[in-house]
């Protein structure tokens, strides 16, 4: 068995893409699959990695169909025993509303807002 570790390096050109890295015996392969809505997604490569040991290159690409207005979340796991390794999440389609996000974006909005009307003030009562 072993102990394996997914970071994510990148999303480019539709390729979700990562390094798997284990901790385990000699002559192992990772198999790993990619659920969206708990159906595989199709075409996810793991090559060995020539300039590292025990380290692989994992590449997902992100059907079009896939994606439509909301949030789409993908999970990838280890096909052997069902353990997440990682996820990510793909938001299409108008803001949504009770998107933390967008209530952060809402919120830096209103803090430069006030930052300026507190320079403003301190700036017309120094004198």
């Amino acid at each position: 068995m072993a102990d394996l570790t997914l970071t994510k390096t990148r999303i480019r050109a539709g390729v979700w893409e990562g390094i798997l890295s284990a901790e385990t015996e000699l002559h192992f392969q990772p198999d790993v699959e990619v659920l969206h809505l708990e159906v595989p997604v199709p075409g996810v490569t793991v090559a060995l990695a020539p300039d590292m040991k025990k380290t692989w290159h994992v590449r997902v690409p992100i059907p079009a169909e896939l994606l439509s207005d909301g949030v789409q979340t993908f999970l990838i796991q280890d096909k052997r025993n069902g353990e997440k390794l990682q996820g990510f999440t793909i938001i299409t389609g108008a803001v949504m509303e009770d998107d933390i996000r967008a209530e952060v974006d809402l919120l830096r909005a209103e803090l430069d807002m006030l930052k300026k009307a507190f320079r403003r003030h301190c700036l017309e009562t120094a004198t």
